[in-house]
C-alpha cells in the first residue's frame, strides 16, 4: 500500500521533470520529437486564452495531442516490467497518466474550467514566464522545486510565502493549495443557482 502515496508522488514529480526538460528543454528545438509542446501547443494556449482547438481533432492523428497521448502510452508500457514487482506504485503512477491526459485536455478545452480548478497552469500558459509552472494536474513539486509563479494571485509572479520555507513547508504549501483551489471550485458550484429545465 506504500506504492500508492509514493507513486502519487513520482508522478507529480515526473509531470514537472518531463514538461521542463523534454517538452520545453528538448522542445524548443524544430527538429525534436517534443517540438510540439513548444512551438504549437504553446502557441495556441497563448494566442486563444488557453483554447488549444487541435484537442478537439481525434487523438488517433499526428497533432500534439496524439503525439502527447504516444507519449503517455509508451511511457505506460516503460513502466509494465515494474509492476509485478511493485503493483500498487505501477497501478497507480498510470492512473495518474490517465488523469494528467484528461485534466490536460480539459483545461485547454475549457479555460474557465481551468482558471478555478488549475490556476498554477493557467500561469504556465498565461503568465509572463512560460518556462515555470510545470505541473499540471496538482501544484505540489513547483513548491518543492520553487518554480510556482502565481501569476492569477501576484502579477509579479513572485515566489508564493508557502514555496519559502524549508522543504516539509514547502511540501505542505503545494498540497494545500492545490486542495484550495478543488474546494473554491466545489462551493462555487454548490452556491451556483439551480438550472431549470422546461417540462417536456
Amino acid at each position: 500500500m506504500l506504492g500508492i502515496p509514493l507513486g502519487l508522488a513520482a508522478s507529480n514529480a515526473g509531470e514537472w521533470f518531463i514538461h521542463k526538460y523534454w517538452l520545453h528543454g528538448l522542445g524548443k528545438n524544430k527538429k525534436s520529437f517534443w517540438a510540439f509542446h513548444w512551438h504549437e501547443h504553446h502557441r495556441e494556449a497563448f494566442k486563444h486564452d488557453m483554447i488549444d482547438a487541435q484537442y478537439q481533432r481525434p487523438i488517433f492523428t499526428w497533432s500534439p495531442q496524439g503525439k502527447e497521448a504516444l507519449a503517455l502510452v509508451v511511457g505506460a508500457a516503460v513502466m509494465a516490467p515494474v509492476f509485478p514487482v511493485a503493483p500498487f506504485f505501477t497501478g497507480t503512477v498510470w492512473y495518474r497518466m490517465w488523469r494528467y491526459y484528461e485534466i490536460h485536455k480539459k483545461s485547454h478545452l475549457d479555460p474557465a474550467w481551468a482558471r478555478e480548478q488549475l490556476p498554477w497552469h493557467v500561469d504556465h500558459h498565461l503568465g509572463r514566464d512560460q518556462n515555470a509552472n510545470w505541473c499540471v494536474t496538482h501544484p505540489w513539486f513547483d513548491y518543492v522545486m520553487q518554480t510556482r509563479k502565481p501569476y492569477s494571485e501576484d502579477p509579479t509572479g513572485a515566489l508564493p510565502e508557502a514555496a519559502k520555507g524549508g522543504l516539509l513547508s514547502r511540501m505542505w504549501g503545494g498540497l494545500m493549495e492545490g486542495r484550495k483551489a478543488r474546494q473554491r471550485a466545489g462551493v462555487k458550484a454548490k452556491t451556483a443557482e439551480p438550472t431549470l429545465r422546461a417540462a417536456s
